[in-house]
C-alpha cells in the first residue's frame, strides 16, 4: 500500500502520475492482481521492485536497478483477493522472463518460461530451479512482451523456504 500511494504521485521514473479510464480493460493490474474491467480509472507507472527490494535490505543493485511499466489503479482499491489460486497474470502460452538476484540486488541467472498448459506446475518448477541454488534471494518475473512487472518470490531468510 504505501508503494502503490507514492506511484500514484510521482513513479518510480520520476514522473507524475497520469491516470486514465481504460475502455477496453485486460491489462493486468498489480495492485490488485487482477485485469482491468473496461471502464476503471487507471494509471500506467514505472516501478523498481529490486530498488525498493534493496533498499529494505541493505543491497545494492547498481546498474540491474531495473524500473519497467505496471498497471495501477488511478485511486486506492481492495488489494489483491485473500484467497486465490494459482500466480498472478498465469496465462498458458504467455511467455516470461524469470531473473534470479542475490542478496546483493545482482542478476546471477534466470531464464524464459513459456507458461505450459498446466501454469502453477510450471512456475513452481522455475522456482524450484531457482531456489536450489542457495545464492538466490528473490525472483522476478515479468512479461518478455513489454517488460511488465508481474510479481516476485523470495526466499525466507529465517527459513531458507519461498515464500
Amino acid at each position: 500500500p504505501s508503494a502503490l500511494a507514492e506511484l500514484r504521485e510521482v513513479d518510480d521514473a520520476g514522473r507524475a502520475c497520469v491516470p486514465y479510464v481504460d475502455f477496453e480493460g485486460g491489462d493486468p493490474l498489480r495492485c490488485c492482481l487482477r485485469a482491468v474491467a473496461p471502464g476503471e480509472r487507471v494509471a500506467l507507472v514505472s516501478y523498481a521492485p529490486l530498488r525498493r527490494w534493496a533498499a529494505a535490505n541493505g543491497a545494492e543493485p547498481g546498474a540491474y536497478d531495473e524500473q519497467g511499466p505496471v498497471f495501477i489503479h488511478a485511486a486506492p482499491c481492495e488489494g489483491p483477493a485473500p484467497a486465490r489460486d494459482g500466480y498472478p497474470y498465469s496465462r498458458a502460452g504467455a511467455l516470461r522472463t524469470v531473473r534470479r538476484y542475490n542478496a546483493q540486488g545482482r542478476i546471477i541467472g534466470g531464464r524464459l518460461l513459456e507458461i505450459p498448459e498446466d501454469e502453477t506446475r510450471g512456475f513452481d518448477a522455475a522456482f524450484e530451479e531457482a531456489f536450489a541454488d542457495p545464492e538466490v534471494a528473490l525472483v522476478h518475473v515479468r512479461a518478455v512482451e513489454y517488460g511488465c512487472f508481474h510479481f516476485e518470490v523470495r526466499r525466507d531468510a529465517g527459513t531458507g523456504a519461498d515464500v
